[in-house]
């Protein structure tokens, strides 16, 4: 039996978004968030790793085509979240804190429904060059 094997396919997108616990009072979110809690939002430049894991097809010698894979992407994250205020704009924020972590998840959630269940999915997302996230880890 052949071993797994990863392909990884990167895209970028920026977005703005506020931290705000809308049950803690002003001063706690300002204390705990600091900058990030800016009322009139911030934004990021993220960049993404979409990295799935299978078997390679014998016939087509592709894990999965990466043109299915990058429309997927397009589709379901680019499209969705380029150049929008996440907490505004993307409807999964309207109850869930837009920190990286949960942008992940919102990613992975969104891919995971178009992606074939035989394959493993990963999203590692960059919020700066320092900080990122990896899920499921």
């Amino acid at each position: 039996m052949s071993k797994k094997i990863t392909i990884v396919r990167s895209e970028h997108f920026n977005a703005a978004h506020r931290l705000f616990n809308k049950n803690w009072s002003n001063e706690k979110n300002e204390a705990f968030y600091g900058k990030c809690n800016n009322p009139n939002y911030h934004g990021h430049n993220y960049d993404l790793e979409v990295m799935i894991t299978g078997y390679i097809n014998k016939e087509s010698g592709f894990l999965i085509d990466m043109k299915l894979l990058s429309n997927v992407i397009k589709d379901e994250i680019i499209d969705y979240m380029d150049h929008k205020n996440l907490n505004l704009d993307v409807p999964e924020f309207s109850s869930l804190i837009p920190t990286a972590e949960n942008i992940a998840q919102v990613i992975y959630n969104r891919l995971r429904s178009k992606i074939q269940d035989e394959f493993e999915l990963k999203v590692k997302l960059y919020e700066t060059s320092k900080n990122f996230v990896i899920y499921p880890s």
